[in-house]
């Protein structure tokens, strides 16, 4: 599975080609965005290119100083897609991180099931993509979106729900080799709170990369909140003991010297 991410990918002029020879590799194709371009002709662009799945985030029911992404302003887009896409459509709304009303997720969430999307609800991290518990109105929001019908695949375990408590996941990280973050200059990392480690050109980064890191433990990882290397990693947790550890970020040893992908906006 290939997710493109951004900077924002609807600006990118080779977008459709990307998406194209992802498909042809035989991965799925996915993307995060924040939907502010979609239009009906660009949706069925996305169609032709065979996108998959689809993201959008928003943030609250009215733009304010801390994010523009709401529904106010993206409701229009969502009743495009509801009317022109042929690919998987997930609104994501989220709880945490200094958003006045937890509220407004459960109104998003709604308004997302309403259109025939699913549903997901995120958890906002700190600023180095770490453990931050949720207050209580935040954690009532939190559980009664997840459980409701229709989420998806990401809740077979108790990984959020430990982060919404503030207690540490016991998990094995294969960042660097289950799940790989590229960037906009072509460079392997951990995740994107972790960029710089190992930071080397995909093009460079063998076999032999994925499988130490596959073995490398990450100190950042009982904290962690990034739920899309934990998905990946977690196929995997029952196997495989970590050898060796690395703690990336500066927090003591360096990383081993030597697949989402970012685009630049």
């Amino acid at each position: 599975m290939i997710g493109i991410s951004g900077g924002e990918p609807l600006t990118h002029p080779q977008l459709d080609d990307i998406i194209r020879r992802i498909r042809r590799t035989g991965a799925i194709a996915g993307m995060i965005t924040n939907g502010y371009l979609l239009n009906a002709a660009r949706i069925e662009r996305l169609n032709r290119a065979g996108l998959d799945h689809l993201q959008i985030s928003i943030d609250n029911l009215e733009p304010d100083e801390v994010s523009k992404k709401s529904l106010k302003v993206l409701d229009k887009k969502l009743q495009l897609l509801a009317e022109h896409a042929e690919f998987h459509v997930n609104i994501n709304s989220v709880v945490g991180g200094g958003f006045k009303d937890p509220n407004d997720a459960l109104v998003i969430g709604r308004r997302a099931l309403g259109l025939g999307f699913e549903s997901t609800i995120g958890i906002i991290h700190d600023g180095s993509g770490q453990l931050k518990p949720l207050k209580d109105d935040e954690a009532k929001v939190y559980f009664e979106m997840t459980n409701r019908k229709k989420t998806n695949y990401s809740r077979f375990d108790g990984f959020q729900e430990a982060i919404v408590q503030g207690r540490p996941n016991d998990w094995r990280c294969r960042a660097g080799s289950r799940y790989l973050y590229i960037c906009e200059d072509g460079l392997v990392h951990y995740c994107s709170q972790q960029r710089g480690y190992p930071g080397v050109p995909i093009a460079e980064y063998t076999a032999a990369d994925v499988k130490r890191e596959f073995l490398t433990a990450k100190s950042c990882a009982p904290n962690c909140t990034i739920g899309c290397v934990h998905r990946i990693s977690y196929i995997d947790h029952w196997r495989a003991p970590q050898t060796s550890t690395v703690s990336p970020g500066g927090h003591g040893a360096q990383a081993p010297e030597l697949v989402q992908i970012r685009s630049g906006n």
